[in-house]
């Protein structure tokens, strides 16, 4: 069950990276987004396949992933115009998952954090989710859509934890 009114995300096309779970992928598609389409607005990714284990090497997989995917889907928009990226939605992995957890949301955030400053200029909001251990996918997933819907437009450099 969601709050989030029906059809919120229609018109609205949102690309997919790293390990975005069944839950992000089918409220996404249930309040009506288009799916990896062409030029999308909002990316999503997800950290926590990349991390899968911790330690260093997680840790900088998970990093190095965000920045790709960030790359590949984004930075297309540098020259500002119509159809461009407007929002990126980081998850962290969760804390349980591994040595350096922790490490690897403080990465993402701080990237969060200075998207939303340099990109300002753009009209690029990015922020990240740190779902806790006992946050429930479901939950994870209505917090995404949340911020890919146009109330997350107003939303930047934010770190949103889940208990």
């Amino acid at each position: 069950m969601t709050v989030l009114r029906e059809q919120l995300l229609v018109g609205r096309t949102v690309a997919l990276r790293g390990s975005v779970t069944a839950a992000v992928r089918e409220a996404i598609g249930a309040l009506g987004a288009a799916v990896d389409g062409d030029q999308p607005r909002i990316l999503v990714y997800d950290a926590a396949g990349e991390f899968e284990g911790g330690g260093r090497d997680g840790l900088r997989a998970a990093t190095d992933g965000a920045w790709d995917a960030i790359l590949e889907v984004a930075i297309p928009w540098a020259a500002p115009e119509p159809g461009g990226v407007t929002q990126v939605v980081l998850i962290a992995p969760r804390p349980d998952t591994g040595p350096f957890a922790t490490a690897a949301a403080a990465a993402l955030e701080n990237l969060a954090r200075t998207l939303s400053v340099e990109w300002a200029r753009y009209a690029v909001t990015a922020t990240v989710i740190v779902p806790g251990g006992a946050a429930a996918d479901e939950h994870v997933a209505e917090l995404v859509c949340f911020l890919a819907s146009s109330a997350g437009d107003y939303l930047s450099g934010c770190r949103f934890g889940l208990g």
